[in-house]
């Protein structure tokens, strides 16, 4: 039998497999919970049209979708020769990559946005500037008068140009 040194305490026999399952368990070493919410970026965006696109049935369609733009969205219509021809048909090329569905259409394209009403397009380059702006194409004031709090739209570029 081995003896410890006198005054040091004996080593604790190591726990039998019974003893082990009744210990506490600490949780699992890693980085802390982080305390602060992650933002998740919001990259799609549904609207209505104020008219709606009339396809070649004579259905309406008013409600879609339409993602955040990239660089290569804003790049790519400026090689194409109906731009390069006459620049306010960058909006129509723009936005036909950018909207992910309209209506029950199986797909959105230029062609669908070039036979839009003007009103629905003046609508959506508006939108297309609000999301990728990230709301700020409008700035928060108050009256002069009254103090009342309102928002007003600060004026933008065109469709395309930053």
């Amino acid at each position: 039998m081995r003896r410890s040194a006198a005054g040091a305490p004996a080593s604790p026999a190591p726990p039998t497999a019974a003893a082990e399952a009744e210990l506490p368990r600490s949780a699992p070493a890693g980085p802390p919970a982080d305390p602060a919410p992650r933002h998740v970026l919001r990259t799609e965006f549904p609207f209505e049209l104020p008219r709606g696109y009339v396809d070649d049935a004579g259905t309406v369609h008013r409600d879609g979708v339409m993602r955040l733009s990239t660089a290569r969205d804003e790049l790519v219509p400026l090689r194409d020769v109906r731009v390069q021809e006459n620049p306010a048909y960058l909006s129509v090329v723009l936005l036909g990559r950018v909207i992910t569905r309209l209506g029950t259409l199986p797909m959105v394209h230029d062609g669908i946005v070039e036979n839009m009403f003007a009103s629905d397009l003046a609508f959506l380059q508006d939108f297309y500037r609000q999301i990728n702006a990230e709301g700020h194409t409008r700035a928060a004031v108050r009256c002069p008068h009254c103090s009342e709090p309102f928002e007003v739209e600060l004026g933008g570029s065109r469709l395309g140009e930053s």
